[in-house]
């Protein structure tokens, strides 16, 4: 092997959503651990539940790189931090490769995040229904940006008896290889529900499927030139260095961010004097709250804050914590379970009505209300710690980026503060809150969110703490 500081990397991404990414992504993991590489996972966007299955596979966490949310220089430290100790970076990209934060731009696209790290694609074709078709289709993706990102081809659900012959072509018309094909491979797909994959804990045999497709990937793999393409990359340090050198508030102007953001970007990764110590924060996980970034874990932890996870289903009270935070999930699909844990709610709402801190995102939010319906209509008690009663609708409520800033008087968010996030539900509450402004990055169109009780804070949006690094700081202060 050669010097891993060379940070050797690559990015899976496709088309379109449905092509493939999250299976071939950890299949090339599997393939790369099996010939003795370190590989290390990420994953573009504000994705959750992918991560979770390159985790499945790596057994270490996967890392989110959202330039909307992190930034440019966020993007670049949360990489650097994810290589460490790696010798193969393995990105897998989001939505299709092109697709940005609005229709007409590639602004936070996979292809933006394959530039600002100088990482190679690897464009995954699902080839079903297709032919010769696929042909344009690939010298398309190939040919378009002023940056040509796309250094290799894998094509997806291709019957052997024609994967040579399209392979050759493609290589004609656009000087791109295909690497690798697959074919169709029955009862190797990943499931979806309506916020995306199923989760991994939820597929029986999981790693045997993705032990299959690396096995059948791997027989046409080309991995002399899948390790080429990896190596064509720049050095990341180099890469840090030079994103680095930018003044920060240039950077900040051309993403749109406000002046109070900039800070933030800024003393991300500074060791904060006077960081609590000995702060305990209890934050739930389990089947029915696995939603949280990396980042904003380490930041914790970075903050002297020591993370204890318990499990609102499976525990009988909450541990012997000082704060509580309530991650997204899957609440509505274990409510049945979380109701009848009678001493867990009991222990919650007694820690909220004696004033701990509680911080409460999405799922987390809609647990502290009084009530949830489930998709099947039954209706079961839940926390009680805020007002209102959720239910599903049959389409997003709201889906995107948004900038949280203060719309009342509130512990966390002061005046000209903005932290970043996004929201990606299909529930709603009958009271949502009013504390908070929900902007989108456009500015043309808001909304209000969030509800506070004493030291409470809930809402829909999965906020990205290194954005608002005070907000956070608040919370373990209070």
């Amino acid at each position: 092997m050669s010097d891993p500081n060379t940070y050797r990397r690559i990015m899976i991404c496709a088309p379109g959503s449905g092509s493939g990414k999250t299976l071939i992504t950890c299949a090339l993991i599997r393939i790369l651990m099996k010939k003795g590489y370190d590989p290390a996972s990420f994953k573009c966007g504000p994705d959750y539940i992918d991560p979770m299955f390159h985790k499945t596979v790596l057994g270490i966490p996967s890392r989110n790189l959202d330039l909307f949310l992190a930034g440019r220089e966020g993007v670049l430290r949360s990489f650097a931090k994810g290589m460490n100790g790696r010798n193969f970076g393995v990105l897998e990209g989001v939505m299709g490769f092109f697709d940005g934060m609005s229709a007409g731009s590639t602004e936070g696209s996979s292809y933006e995040v394959s530039c600002v790290t100088d990482t190679p694609a690897i464009l995954v074709v699902n080839t079903k229904g297709m032919s010769n078709s696929v042909i344009p289709l690939v010298k398309g993706f190939c040919e378009y940006g002023e940056q040509r990102q796309i250094k290799g081809i894998i094509l997806n659900n291709i019957p052997p008896s024609i994967a040579g012959e399209i392979s050759k072509k493609i290589l004609e018309e656009t000087g791109v290889p295909v690497i690798g094909t697959l074919p169709v491979m029955k009862d190797a797909g990943l499931q979806s529900r309506h916020l995306g994959l199923v989760l991994p804990g939820e597929i029986e045999d999981l790693l045997e499927i993705i032990d299959k497709v690396a096995d059948e990937l791997e027989k046409t793999l080309d991995f002399d030139k899948l390790l080429e393409i990896a190596e064509s990359a720049s050095n990341l340090g180099n890469v840090v260095e030079e994103k680095s050198a930018e003044n920060v508030r240039d950077l900040c102007a051309s993403e749109g961010t406000e002046t109070s953001d900039c800070s933030n970007v800024e003393t991300r990764q500074a060791n904060p004097e006077g960081a609590a110590s000995n702060v305990r924060i209890g934050v739930a996980l389990d089947e029915a709250f696995c939603f949280y970034y990396q980042d904003n874990l380490e930041l914790l932890e970075e903050l002297g804050a020591q993370l204890q996870f318990f499990s609102p289903i499976h525990d009988e009270k909450i541990p012997d914590v000082d704060r509580l935070i309530f991650g997204g999930g899957y609440p509505e699909l274990y409510a049945k379970e979380l109701s009848q844990n009678r001493t867990m709610l009991q222990s919650i709402k007694n820690a909220a009505n004696d004033g701990m801190p509680v911080l409460a995102e999405c799922g987390g939010f809609l647990f502290l209300m009084e009530r949830i319906v489930t998709p099947e209509g039954n209706e079961y008690e839940m926390a009680g710690v805020l007002k209102g009663k959720s239910h599903m609708r049959d389409k997003m409520s709201h889906f995107g980026y948004v900038k949280v800033t203060k719309n009342k008087d509130n512990r966390y968010i002061k005046d000209d503060e903005v932290i970043k996030g996004h929201e990606f539900h299909y529930y709603e509450a009958t009271d949502e809150g009013d504390v908070c402004n929900m902007t989108k990055p456009s500015g043309k169109r808001s909304w209000m969110g969030y509800q506070t009780k004493g030291d409470v804070f809930g809402g829909f949006a999965h906020l990205y703490y290194p954005s608002c690094v005070s907000f956070i700081k608040r919370f373990i202060d209070a």
